[in-house]
């Protein structure tokens, strides 16, 4: 089935239209100004007019509505993908935004919300068919294959529900609307014809974020009490052999944060603040019992370190788990930096041994034979049970498990199709094993990138199979990176998120939260360092008089003091400086309590403890009142 054209018309002064020139006759939405009010009509007279005047555009992302006026977000460039089943799927590539006003814009809150959302969409990897359901695995599409596809769509991966949350309601009415939902995931998409030992087949790997708990990596952590987890995303590798009548294969694996009430807090400082507020026992029976209900039984594969920094992460979990005592949520510890020191990754086998020794190599995949003359996909095999891999941040530890996970289903899959004959192993085909190696390590820089801002860490063992210190030391560049992200750029970031996801809606908000209510004392060291930095290096680099030497060191001297001090300051009062999130509250703190340091205390959902975090700056930026 060729793509939906829509055209549309920005001649009329009362709205804007858009037209899908597949139906016969044509239909029209009409979306009036400045309200927005939705009409969605056949058209029966002459359609030139949105030729004419219109734009070819793929589809329509959603409608926003911020805090002065609503906006219709469009998506003017997609570029192909690749073909699943002979359905096309595709990427966005490129957007606008439509005001529904007319006028420049002179709000100033306005033009920040729109910069978050601008961003968001043109860093955000979104994907989309019109024809295929990307929100469902193969497994889960089995008998829904009839109604439009955003009503099959699985609630967790439709990125973009909120956007078309307008369009949906107006559907409920007039069903010819369902035609302009178009429903995107957020995550990574690929899909390669190509060969292995000589048998045509088409390999594909398909993340997707959840738009539950989600954001950036020290804002979103943990558990909520809906049981939805931070960076939580689904991955399933597909396999369809070119045969009469297509076999298809599927695995899924997900990842997802430890199920607890925990955070680590920011305050300037390598490794944050770590706080573990409650074991969230029925919480996480929720969240496992989500699980269990989609996907069976859950094989819970914890790589957090045993020692130091991320032990009491590690123990909350396992206690979790024991007061669970579900028989089907099976939990495996396996201590990554420990069994694999020395670069030697490939010990990860040892954990997949364990796996089996568990019967997770029971749990199978997912196989289907279309039948050509009834026109429907046959089940013949179903997965029964998924491994959920966690480590402290699910993404680079976790990413090297994933993949030697499903190269490790792949080699029994390929067996099982008879395009690996027994015995010998699908990394013989040297063309397919680099394919498969950098779809994976692609795959974990897209999910690293959408949680921590840079790509993943040690992908160099994804993608050539071994460790090595190229690969450390690029490691080492994207931690550093990791760093200065986290501490410092992420809260837009995370504002972004909220803002598209509808966790924040700006035309309910009296106080605008952009504006830094700060002291001057907290607002002015950073200008001091900067100062301090540009007159040193003045007096050391630029020419001066030989006379002028012990009043020039005096005058280093003194800047020197007050670099000192504006280091220290910013130091001692670390949470001050940290770019925080504002549209929001982070809920591991309280209402009545800021997240920076002055109010001597930070407050969890079920317990409250002592902050061990000591200022005494009080009052420091408005909007940082976080919800429990």
């Amino acid at each position: 089935m060729s793509a939906p054209l829509y055209v549309s018309s920005y001649t009329s002064p009362t709205e804007i239209q858009f037209i899908n020139n597949l139906t016969s006759p044509p239909t029209v939405l009409h979306i009036s100004k400045p309200t927005g009010e939705i009409t969605v009509a056949k058209n029966e007279g002459d359609t030139d007019q949105y030729a004419t005047f219109g734009q070819s555009v793929p589809g329509i992302l959603g409608i926003m509505r911020l805090r002065i006026g609503k906006y219709v977000i469009v998506i003017t460039k997609s570029e192909k993908i690749g073909l699943i089943k002979g359905h096309v799927v595709y990427k966005m590539t490129d957007f606008e935004f439509i005001s529904l006003r007319d006028g420049a814009m002179r709000d100033k809150d306005e033009l920040t919300y729109l910069s978050l959302l601008k961003q968001h969409i043109k860093t955000g990897p979104m994907y989309f068919s019109y024809t295929w359901d990307l929100t469902n695995s193969m497994q889960r599409q089995r008998g829904r294959q009839d109604g439009s596809i955003w009503k099959r769509a699985d609630e967790r991966f439709f990125w973009n529900r909120f956007a078309q949350s307008e369009l949906i309601e107006y559907s409920k009415t007039n069903s010819d609307a369902d035609q302009f939902i178009l429903p995107v995931i957020f995550g990574y998409v690929n899909l390669t014809k190509t060969s292995i030992n000589n048998v045509p087949l088409t390999f594909g790997l398909i993340s997707r974020r959840s738009r539950f708990r989600a954001g950036t990596r020290y804002f979103s952590r943990g558990i909520d009490q809906q049981g939805n987890v931070s960076n939580f995303n689904e991955t399933e590798q597909l396999i369809v052999l070119e045969t009469q009548g297509q076999e298809t294969y599927s695995f899924v694996q997900t990842r997802g944060s430890v199920p607890v009430y925990w955070a680590e807090i920011n305050n300037l400082r390598y490794k944050p603040k770590l706080r573990i507020f409650d074991t969230a026992f029925e919480t996480a029976r929720v969240h496992f019992d989500q699980q269990k209900s989609i996907y069976g039984t859950n094989y819970c594969v914890n790589l957090v370190n045993q020692k130091g920094h991320e032990l009491p992460v590690k123990s909350a979990y396992e206690t979790t788990i024991k007061l669970l005592n579900d028989p089907e949520v099976i939990y495996l510890y396996f201590d990554f930096h420990h069994e694999c020191r020395g670069m030697k990754w490939h010990r990860v086998q040892v954990l997949i041994d364990r796996l089996v020794e568990i019967g997770a190599d029971k749990m199978d995949w997912f196989q289907s034979v279309d039948d050509p003359e009834k026109l429907v996909s046959v089940p013949k095999k179903l997965q029964n049970g998924i491994v959920r891999t966690n480590c402290m941040d699910c993404l680079d530890r976790t990413n090297v498990v994933q993949s030697m996970l499903a190269g490790w289903t792949l080699q029994k899959i390929l067996v099982d199709a008879k395009v690996t004959p027994f015995g010998g192993r699908w990394e013989d085909d040297a063309e397919f094993e680099l394919l498969f190696r950098n779809v994976w390590a692609d795959n974990a820089d897209a999910i690293s990138n959408a949680y921590s801002g840079t790509g993943a860490l040690k992908t160099d063992f994804t993608r050539t199979g071994r460790r090595t210190k190229k690969g450390a030391l690029n490691d080492l560049a994207n931690s550093v990176e990791r760093y200065a992200r986290n501490n410092f750029f992420d809260g837009p970031r995370q504002d972004a998120y909220d803002l598209f996801l509808g966790n924040h809606h700006p035309y309910e908000v009296s106080d605008p939260p952009f504006r830094d209510h700060r002291p001057l004392l907290i607002q002015s060291m950073p200008f001091i360092s900067y100062g301090a930095v540009l007159m040193i290096g003045a007096a050391l680099f630029l020419p001066r008089a030989n006379d002028a030497k012990l009043s020039i060191r005096l005058f280093i001297g003194i800047w020197l003091v007050l670099l000192g001090y504006s280091l220290y300051f910013i130091s001692k009062h670390g949470l001050a400086y940290v770019n925080w999130p504002r549209l929001v509250p982070l809920d591991y703190v309280s209402e009545q309590e800021v997240v920076h340091p002055g109010t001597g205390t930070i407050k969890g959902w079920v317990m409250s403890e002592k902050s061990k975090i000591e200022s005494k700056i009080r009052g420091l930026e408005e909007g940082k009142k976080r919800t429990e």
